[in-house]
């Protein structure tokens, strides 16, 4: 494949993904006529029509969509080899796309990013708090921090690195509970204040004898949960919270867990990536990194952080 044919499989990809010969002629900072000349090459070089063409429309042909998806899967991972190869010897670089839960936007999460950044100061860190688990391919992510219950329930295609195990938690700010006291029990919640994410209006409690839903007082509730925390951490009440939470700069000397003991949700959190033979630098090096920083092994459990 010459330089010239590569060249002109580049600028076909660009007019499907732009839509036109004029927009692809913009992007690529050429003329018009080049475009369609590169264009022409490619299916004089095949022997079929790629594109359906008039003054107003532009279309793919089934053998052009075949012929687009093949070269878009090849151009993206000549792109990432590129880039791996560069990364040899030398030092990760580059912007990289962060998707993260709300809950991650406090100071814990900041300091992480400072001393990665300090680490590796030639990659620029994009982050977008999200609390959904984000598609990397159509929204163009890098990595994604996500909490699941197994790697099973993620979706098909990514790599899953586990980063640590994910205990919830009830919590209360300490202030709260010197007005209201402890929690004796479950059943006791019905008479405090809730703090809700989502539609959340009762709890699970899981045990031998199976599984029971009790009531909550839903008093506020918030789309983030990273809203909850800092209600929760302000005394508006109870809330359900993930156990890393607890060591947050902010909240560490605030929150104090409630009836720790009691069988609650458990997950993972896992950091994602798209499944790619060759990982650029600055992605492996930022996964090996949050693994290590976030590893529970070294790390206090909730119920000795905080004391109300």
């Amino acid at each position: 494949m010459g330089m010239d044919t590569l060249t002109s499989i580049k600028v076909f990809r660009q007019v499907v993904e732009s839509g036109s010969f004029v927009a692809a002629a913009e992007r690529l900072d050429v003329s018009n006529a080049m475009v369609s000349k590169h264009v022409m090459h490619v299916e004089r070089r095949l022997g079929v029509r790629l594109l359906n063409r008039n003054s107003h429309t532009l279309s793919l042909t089934e053998p052009g969509r075949v012929y687009f998806e093949r070269c878009k899967a090849i151009l993206e991972d000549l792109e990432a080899t590129e880039e791996e190869l560069q990364s040899f010897g030398s030092a990760p670089r580059g912007t990289l796309r962060i998707a993260s839960p709300g809950w991650a936007s406090g100071q814990r999460f900041g300091d992480l990013l400072a001393q990665y950044r300090r680490n590796y100061p030639d990659v620029v860190l994009d982050v977008t708090f999200e609390d959904r688990l984000v598609d990397l391919v159509e929204e163009g992510y890098d990595v994604a921090l996500c909490i699941a219950q197994s790697p099973d329930s993620l979706p098909a295609g990514l790599i899953a690195r586990t980063v640590r195990p994910n205990k919830y938690y009830l919590a209360a700010s300490c202030e709260y509970v010197q007005r209201h006291g402890h929690l004796n029990s479950v059943e006791d919640l019905a008479q405090h204040d809730f703090v809700a994410v989502g539609n959340l209006n009762s709890l699970p409690i899981t045990s031998a004898t199976g599984t029971v839903e009790v009531p909550l007082r839903v008093v506020l509730r918030f789309h983030s949960l990273g809203g909850v925390a800092n209600a929760v951490a302000a005394g508006a009440g109870i809330a359900l919270l993930p156990g890393i939470i607890f060591e947050d700069p902010a909240f560490k000397d605030v929150l104090t867990p409630l009836l720790p003991e009691l069988p609650l949700q458990q997950a993972t959190m896992y950091i994602v990536y798209l499944s790619r033979k060759y990982v650029p630098l600055k992605i492996r090096t930022f996964i090996d990194f949050m693994v290590e920083s976030l590893s529970i092994s070294s790390l206090p459990e909730p119920k000795v952080i905080a004391r109300c």
